[in-house]
């Protein structure tokens, strides 16, 4: 009888065990061993590839639940630094969010992605659609009758993006004063993020936006590419770029911090407290790997920039350090 007994012990703790850990492999070849929930909070532009990359993600780890929530990215990073949230992952419409708000106190390290543009967006129903173009754009949306809009620069990058895109225009056109034009015209369409513009957009209460050209292609918008000297795209245009700047909210409410402009980068990071760091890890590898999580951003509008070189290099998990590259000194 105590023979018996042992056995059913040994047997329902082998039983527990394997409950814990999930079964490596199922027949099928699908993995089981990661679990649990993942909180991944990233851009507002990056909504649609993330939605498609965590799904894809998800049926090759049926026992993960991943968690998303989108934000403006200095949104995000105060969400981690102010509020104290939990998060796994954080991903960033512009890199040096994460090197300003997150590095050292919340996170240790930064892996550049992928790229952007931004550009003049707008739908059928926008008034002046048929005549506007990549000379006139300007002109149009600083037509009295014309409502455009924006994302606020305290939390989203797209914000303050539009706000140097509106300088270097400035720059590029030789008009005096332009960029303050459009930037105090119809503040009152200011939101949060740039996804928040387009339900504007799609309502017919804005006419243009400035946003992200991948999130144009993916709500299939009609846009204007605006010169590589102004839409922040062109490492070329580096010096250029760095000519124009703003200010944005620091980590404190009295701190504030010079934004300069500089080509298009997004950032990913494993904050310190992550609850779920196995996870987490294995979520950004697949996300980073060409065939696998980059193979969608691409297709979506993003281009990938992995690997590049990153000065917290020596912090990152061995595991993710192929993704990116060390700057020799």
């Amino acid at each position: 009888m105590k023979t018996v007994s042992l056995f059913i012990v040994l047997l329902w703790s082998l039983f527990s065990v394997q409950a814990q850990v999930g079964t490596p492999n199922r027949s099928d070849g699908v993995s089981t061993s990661l679990s649990g929930d993942l909180i991944i909070f990233h851009a507002g532009s990056l909504s649609v590839p993330m939605k498609e990359i965590a799904a894809a993600f998800t049926n090759e780890n049926p026992g993960v639940n991943v968690m998303l929530e989108a934000a403006g990215s200095v949104e995000c990073a105060r969400k981690i630094t102010e509020l104290k949230k939990p998060c796994d992952i954080m991903a960033s419409a512009d890199y040096t969010i994460i090197d300003k708000l997150l590095i050292p106190k919340f996170a240790d390290w930064n892996i550049r992605f992928a790229s952007n543009e931004m550009a003049i967006v707008f739908t059928e129903k926008s008034r002046r659609s048929n005549e506007i173009n990549q000379e006139n754009w300007y002109q149009i949306m600083l037509d009295q009758n014309i409502q455009i809009g924006r994302a606020d620069p305290n939390s989203d990058p797209c914000g303050y993006r539009a706000v140097l895109v509106s300088k270097l225009a400035e720059k590029y056109y030789k008009k005096s004063t332009l960029a303050n034009q459009l930037l105090i015209k119809n503040k009152n369409n200011i939101r949060p993020k740039e996804t928040d513009l387009i339900a504007l957009l799609e309502t017919g209460n804005v006419d243009y936006i400035f946003l992200y050209r991948s999130v144009a292609e993916q709500h299939h918008l009609n846009y204007i590419l605006l010169p590589d000297e102004i839409n922040l795209k062109n490492p070329a245009y580096f010096a250029l770029y760095q000519s124009v700047s703003t200010e944005i909210n620091g980590k404190t409410p009295n701190e504030k911090i010079t934004q300069k402009g500089e080509p298009m980068v997004y950032g990913i990071t494993i904050p310190k407290e992550a609850p779920n760091k196995l996870v987490a890890t294995a979520f950004v590898k697949y996300l980073l790997t060409q065939d696998k999580g980059m193979e969608i951003m691409e297709l979506l509008g993003q281009p990938s920039v992995v690997p590049s070189a990153t000065e917290s290099f020596d912090n990152i998990p061995e595991e993710l350090k192929p993704f990116a590259l060390e700057i020799k000194r």
